[in-house]
């Protein structure tokens, strides 16, 4: 008999382990997931886990990568921001080869600026994994047509911990760890300095909706940081020439 033993998640409610493997409520974004992981793989990117089917449920079966789950606070060192940039620099540019399958449908909760490849468009501490092979990401649920841009100032913002309680001047060189990591051109600086502010007003965007329209799970994510991404949005905005300056 197959244990089941719950994973935590903030958004999808049913994700279990079972062995080995990961089981996860399917939707109609599954089989494009599912090919992007697949592409991932074959590509040689070993930050994601492998997709392995659908069970006898019709659940999405994935690899369960075995390590330390990191907290929601964004603590790296600034070797180890260097280390998550590469890492999604290397996601990007195995991304820009995937041909999505015909008639693939995405879950977008957050419509992207632009669209030049598939991204995996929630990289945060709570979605990485340490483990024995590096670092990998998991919840892959989000995946959908995005811009490297767009992708990387969410994931800047998140692992680098760019958020009001910290000064600015040492924000920036965390940001300019996990750049300098993903290989960031000076040219882009400008342009991602100024999207950390609205990419962060885009979440924020969404939960208050939802909580407006008693949409789960935003609304009660709402209740828990609504306020937290307001914040940080202004915060992102106020400091934007700290952040270009540090990004030259």
């Amino acid at each position: 008999m197959l244990i089941e033993e719950p994973l935590p998640g903030n958004v999808t409610a049913g994700v279990v382990r079972v062995g080995d493997t990961v089981r996860r409520p399917s939707g109609p974004w599954t089989e494009g997931v599912d090919a992007f992981l697949l592409h991932l793989h074959e590509a040689g990117f070993i930050g994601a886990p492998r997709p392995l089917g659908r069970d006898e449920q019709g659940r999405q079966v994935l690899e369960y990568v075995r390590g330390e789950l990191c907290d929601h606070t964004g603590t790296f060192t600034p070797a180890e921001l260097g280390e998550i940039g590469r890492m999604l620099r290397d996601l990007h540019d195995a991304a820009a080869s995937f041909a999505p399958p015909p008639g693939a449908r995405w879950e977008t909760a957050i419509p992207a600026e632009g669209a030049d490849l598939v991204c995996h468009n929630d990289v945060a501490p709570w979605n990485l994994v340490r483990a024995e092979r590096g670092w990998v990401l998991i919840d892959w649920d989000a995946a959908a047509p995005a811009s490297r841009r767009w992708d990387l100032a969410y994931a800047a913002q998140s692992m680098a911990g760019l958020r009001p309680e910290r000064d600015p001047a040492g924000a920036a060189a965390r940001l300019r760890a996990f750049t300098d990591g993903y290989r960031l051109e000076p040219a882009d600086g400008p342009a991602l300095a100024a999207t950390l502010g609205r990419r962060a007003r885009a979440m924020y965007d969404l939960l208050e909706t939802g909580a407006r329209e008693n949409r789960q799970p935003w609304a009660r994510i709402f209740t828990e940081d609504g306020p937290y991404w307001r914040d940080t949005a202004a915060y992102l905005d106020e400091h934007r020439a700290v952040w270009e300056r540090a990004l030259r």
